[in-house]
């Protein structure tokens, strides 16, 4: 048995190796958030001070360190550049499935663990989080296993173990504070609020775990702010607070939504997991479990779904990845559902076939769209009000011819899996269906992503890296980007932006402006600085180079 375990964790490695790995540094970072963490990691390489996380080398609160020291950490190994901003994704995505199937055996047995971990690799969004830069990866991890080792905290047939399962809750809930901030706390507080509400606030504990407990998320989750309160970066901590709690007050950065922005997203971008969770929200969906060990965790995944799905519909601030740790929960119950399916305990309803089907012809037809919009684009352009995207537009896309294929085989292997799974539950079917999806995502990830950045940041980041080695100042005009920093491999020495000084002062290198191929931006920049010259236009926008001036030199 132990031989048959190791050799699925092996296999399974294997496999994440393969889907997580390939094609992450063919991709350029995307603004904001992959190359806002990839340019702490840089410039701490830079400075050689990896204490201090910085932007532009100016210090930078909204976020701890331990993902960019990671980030820093394969920048050191591999190089800087898109590979190794996203290798620790990769790296995690391969723990987060072990971990799966490690948790999921022990809960539910071999075939549980199996189905956890493919309806979590499967679908979309948490397969795409995987091949990214961005920081929720490693801080939903470390929550779900906060909350996994409570859970076991609380479980009768485990007490002899309850100061290790205390210590480990702690001790993971506060790297997740290290890697992204007090909400980490903050999610795990509510569900265990919500959880003992729905016992009627029934828990035997002692005391001495709760003091275990706080000494170990004491040092886990408050040594790097300690350390900056030791070092009198006061400031620092203060302005981290404050944008905590600006987030949750104000729509940050424009990212506003509508109510059920994330109860959408999380339908429609977990596809297909999503669509078998629906199963479980129903009433008496643990008879027969309702003592097992998948019973307990059955139900800290529920009040952790509902907890951080309410917490952020609540939130103002309305961008996809704050309810990313709903991946954990949500491909539990799939697996959960999937389970009572073949073992002929439940069905997959017909509403939610035609659910899943719907969805998986929506994303096949989107991504046919894709490669054909360059020969119907000029029908689309005179309907669109925007001029930076019909400038955007102008840019042309280099496809392979075989992309819409592949959304033709998800489509027909749905169908087929879910016409076949209502008259014979067979393993093998999900199989199929695992393997549409995850052709289907790579597909989109490797040859979809590439062409769509060309129609929206392409020329903006070919003008940064032409910059490379170049003395000279490099400033977007009108709009924030982190781009210019990461890709101009900025220096210390070129890290001014003072935006008038730029226009008008008596600057001691060139200039270079870049500028939305907006009317009133163009217009407006040529008001602020008046001695910019344009170098030329291109897809979304213009470039401008102020010389400097010649008194500078007598």
């Amino acid at each position: 048995m132990k031989n048959k375990t190791f050799l699925i964790n092996v296999l399974i490695a294997l496999a994440a190796a393969l889907l997580f790995i390939p094609g992450i540094g063919s991709v350029r970072l995307f603004d904001w958030d992959e190359i806002n963490f990839a340019e702490s990691a840089r410039e701490m390489l830079v400075t050689g001070d990896w204490f201090n996380v910085r932007i532009n080398f100016e210090s930078f609160w909204e976020k701890p360190p331990l993902f960019i020291w990671a980030q820093a950490l394969s920048m050191k190994v591999f190089g800087i550049g898109e590979f190794a901003a996203r290798f620790p994704n990769a790296f995690i995505g391969i723990v987060t499935l072990l971990v799966l199937f490690s948790i999921g055996r022990r809960a539910g047995g071999t075939r549980f663990g199996l189905l956890w971990t493919m309806m979590y690799a499967i679908s979309f969004l948490p397969f795409l989080y995987f091949k990214s830069g961005i920081i929720d990866p490693w801080f939903n991890l470390f929550i779900f296993l906060g909350i996994y080792f409570f859970a076991l905290y609380t479980d009768p047939a485990v007490a002899d173990l309850r100061m290790r399962h205390a210590a480990l809750s702690a001790l993971f809930i506060g790297l997740a504070i290290n890697t992204k901030g007090p909400v980490a706390f903050l999610i795990f507080a509510l569900s265990f609020v919500v959880w003992l509400a729905v016992r009627r606030f029934r828990m035997d504990f002692r005391w001495k775990d709760v003091a275990v407990y706080a000494g170990v998320l004491l040092l886990s989750g408050g040594a790097w702010f300690i350390a900056l309160a030791l070092s009198g970066h006061f400031d620092v901590i203060q302005d981290f607070i404050t944008y905590q709690i600006r987030l949750f007050e104000t729509k940050d950065a424009g990212h506003g939504g509508f109510l059920l922005y994330h109860f959408v997203i999380l339908l429609f971008g977990v596809t297909p997991a999503s669509f078998f969770a629906l199963s479980c929200f129903r009433k008496k969906a643990l008879e027969g479990e309702e003592e097992s060990r998948l019973a307990v965790l059955f139900r800290w995944m529920m009040v952790s779904f509902w907890v951080v799905l309410i917490l952020f519909t609540i939130v103002r601030t309305k961008i996809v990845h704050y309810s990313s740790f709903c991946y954990f929960p949500m491909s539990f119950l799939a697996a959960y559902a999937a389970t009572r399916m073949l073992d002929g305990k439940w069905r997959f309803a017909p509403w939610q076939s035609g659910l899943l089907i719907g969805t998986t012809v929506a994303f096949g037809l989107l991504l046919t769209a894709l490669t054909l919009f360059d020969h119907f684009k000029h029908r689309v352009i005179p309907l669109v009000h925007d001029p930076f995207a019909v400038s955007c537009m102008e840019a042309s896309s280099q496809w392979k011819g075989f992309e819409p294929f592949v959304g033709i085989i998800l489509i027909g292997v749905t169908i087929w899996f879910c016409v076949a799974f209502a008259r014979n539950r067979k393993w093998q079917y999900f199989i199929a269906l695992a393997a549409a999806n995850l052709f289907f995502s790579m597909t989109a990830i490797l040859c979809a992503v590439p062409e769509i950045e060309k129609y929206s940041q392409a020329s903006a980041v070919d003008f940064y890296i032409e910059r490379q080695g170049e003395d000279c100042y490099v400033q977007p005009a009108y709009f924030k980007s982190y781009a210019q920093y990461f890709y101009t491999d900025r220096k210390p020495e070129n890290a001014c932006e003072d935006f008038e000084w730029l226009c008008r002062g008596e600057i001691d290198k060139p200039v270079y402006f870049v500028v939305k191929d907006v009317p009133w931006d163009v217009e407006h920049l040529a008001e602020d600085a008046p001695e910019a010259k344009l170098l030329y236009r291109r897809s979304g926008f213009q470039f401008f180079k102020r010389e400097v001036p010649v008194a500078y030199f007598k």
